[in-house]
C-alpha cells in the first residue's frame, strides 16, 4: 500500500494572448480620469489666479467664508478689507472668490442705513421753511 502518490513535473501554462489590450485600457483609463478630473481643477485655478491678480483698490469682493467688503490696501500676500465703516480686517488674497459689482455693498449692507439716509432726508427737508410766509 502506498500512501504516497508519485509526483510528476506539468509543462509550463501556454501564453496567454491579449496582453497588450489590458496595457491599453489602462492608459485609456488614466486619460479619461485627466480628462474629466484633473484638467477641470486646473481650468479653475487658473481662473482663480487671474482673478486675484486683478484686485485693485476700492474693488468690492466676497471671500470663500461669505465675507464681503471694499479693498483698501494690497499687498503681495494680504489685502485690507473695509467690512463697515471704521471696520477693516487683514485678509489673504486667496480667499477672495468674487469681485462684485460696483455699488453691490452699499445695496446689500446698506439696506438700514438706506432706509436711515431716507429718514435724514426727510427730517431735513421738513427744518427748510416751505415758501416764504414762514420765513417772516
Amino acid at each position: 500500500m502506498l500512501f504516497i502518490q508519485d509526483a510528476y513535473a506539468q509543462a509550463a501554462p501556454a501564453a496567454q494572448p491579449g496582453g497588450g489590450l489590458s496595457i491599453i485600457m489602462l492608459v485609456v483609463l488614466f486619460g479619461a480620469m485627466w480628462f474629466f478630473m484633473i484638467r477641470p481643477q486646473q481650468k479653475k485655478m487658473k481662473e482663480h489666479q487671474l482673478l486675484i491678480g486683478s484686485l485693485k483698490k476700492g474693488d468690492e469682493v466676497m471671500t470663500n467664508g461669505g465675507l464681503m467688503g471694499r479693498v483698501i490696501n494690497l499687498d503681495n500676500f494680504a489685502i485690507d478689507l473695509e467690512i463697515a465703516k471704521n471696520t477693516v480686517v487683514r485678509i489673504q488674497r486667496g480667499v477672495v472668490v468674487q469681485i462684485l459689482p460696483k455699488g453691490s455693498l452699499k445695496a446689500s449692507l446698506g439696506s438700514n442705513s438706506a432706509a436711515n439716509d431716507d429718514k435724514n432726508e426727510k427730517d431735513d427737508k421738513a427744518d427748510e421753511p416751505k415758501d416764504d410766509k414762514e420765513k417772516e
